[in-house]
């Protein structure tokens, strides 16, 4: 865990001492302050709501819960639209920003929405946070795991519920075992095949478009006039200047290490973040990265072939478009899991039906939030299956292995691979 320096320590507990105080007291929920008593719902369930980003995703958010009452966009066409889309849905008093700093002054929204590109989601959920918001971030967590870090600060310091907008370690059936993530859990936790390690590997159909690159960049792209409609200036944000080309932004800027890191950072976190949860490692991340890749260019992400990351006890996760179907997806000492899970282990399904399965968790934001307790996907777990994405990244732009420090988060003696964990921002935006 990322601890705050000794200052805020104090202040946490002194914040802290003084909540235990006013919770002896009473038993009275948290409800937001701007909503009245009474009325026909009840107060708790009135919980309000912004979006920051009207690309694709934000259309999922408007469907989420919360009585949504801003969005803000820097493309004037996208915030118009999906203005119009939340009314349809029969959100009349919904109003519509440019800069987000505006939407998050507003003391009647209670949780902000960070949809944006993946090199804004530090600032954003860091400044919402510090407005006393709390925060419902996209994935991936961050671009960079020293803003991944700065993010825990903030929402420790501000006492802030984060929730990662990823959720197959909690519900759904995960990608090719079609099995909920916990039944993987149950086979590892209960060491069925063996006490280990064990080996997470993504083939076929997890990595394969990655390797195809399609989310890849272009190096032909030559400059654009910048739409009327577009603040460039603005959606660029901290990243580098760069001559506009509409491949840059919106569907497309996953291409780009400014903004994001090909499809590991886009699809990366919905995949890692359960291998991560059934392999038991929420609280360390690898000390070993090995990349197989073409060399890789300075400014758009390219496809690659594998990444292996290994932990200090031996367990692996792979991600790998050259395996086959048949290939085991997860592996241990006394046997294999394949695709829609089956077994080389005699009566596995059989024994998984008597076994516990994980500690509960809080799979709805919404009373996360409402008993300020943490989100299933929260600041630090989230942030560990999102290291394993920066990991990958720095490894494929450097184009060779890694060593990492799991408690220290740094790199084994090197500098150019440090390099990599703070990148600067262009002014005057900055953490």
């Amino acid at each position: 865990m990322i601890q705050p320096s000794p200052t805020n320590q104090q202040n946490l507990h002194s914040r802290r001492s003084v909540l235990k105080g006013l919770a002896a007291l009473a038993t009275v929920q948290i409800v937001p302050s701007h909503i009245a008593l009474g009325g026909p719902k009840a107060p708790s369930n009135q919980l309000t709501k912004g979006i920051i980003g009207c690309g694709g995703i934000s259309r999922s958010h408007l469907r989420m819960p919360g009585t949504l009452l801003a969005l803000c966009d820097v493309d004037s066409h996208r915030l118009r639209d999906r203005m119009a889309e939340a009314k349809k849905m029969g959100t009349k008093d919904v109003k519509g920003y440019a800069d987000f700093r505006d939407l998050i002054a507003r003391k009647d929204i209670d949780i902000v929405h960070v949809a944006t590109p993946p090199h804004w989601h530090a600032l954003q959920a860091i400044a919402a946070a510090k407005a006393g918001k709390d925060v419902w971030c996209e994935k991936p967590m961050s671009r960079t795991i020293g803003e991944g870090q700065a993010m825990i600060a903030a929402v420790e310091e501000q006492e802030r519920i984060f929730r990662l907008n990823t959720w197959f370690r909690f519900k759904s059936r995960y990608y090719g075992l079609s099995r909920p993530a916990s039944e993987a859990w149950k086979v590892v936790h209960h060491k069925l095949l063996g006490d280990g390690p064990y080996t997470f590997n993504l083939g076929t159909s997890f990595v394969g478009n990655w390797k195809l690159g399609q989310w890849s960049g272009r190096t032909d792209l030559t400059e654009q006039p910048i739409p009327e409609n577009l603040d460039y200036n603005f959606w660029l944000g901290p990243a580098p200047m760069k001559p506009y080309h509409p491949h840059r932004v919106h569907g497309s800027f996953r291409g780009y290490w400014d903004y994001d890191g090909g499809g590991l950072g886009d699809m990366g976190q919905h995949y890692l973040d359960p291998c991560q949860f059934v392999l038991g490692k929420d609280n360390e991340s690898p000390v070993h990265i090995e990349v197989d890749t073409q060399k890789q260019d300075i400014d758009a992400v390219l496809p690659w072939r594998r990444i292996e990351m290994t932990y200090a006890d031996g367990t692996k996760i792979i991600l790998d478009a050259e395996n086959k179907p048949k290939d085991p997806i997860i592996s241990g000492p006394k046997g294999n899991i394949y695709r829609h899970f089956r077994s080389d282990v005699d009566g596995l399904n059989e024994k998984l039906k008597e076994l516990p399965g994980p500690p509960p968790m809080i799979t709805d934001f919404h009373q996360s939030v409402r008993e300020r307790k943490p989100f299933a996907l929260n600041e630090h777990n989230g942030f560990r299956s999102c290291t394993l994405i920066n990991l990958g990244k720095i490894a494929l732009r450097l184009g060779r292995p890694l060593h990492f420090d799991s408690k220290k988060l740094k790199f084994v003696n090197d500098p150019e691979a440090d390099k990599y964990i703070n990148q600067p921002m262009r002014g005057p935006w900055k953490i």
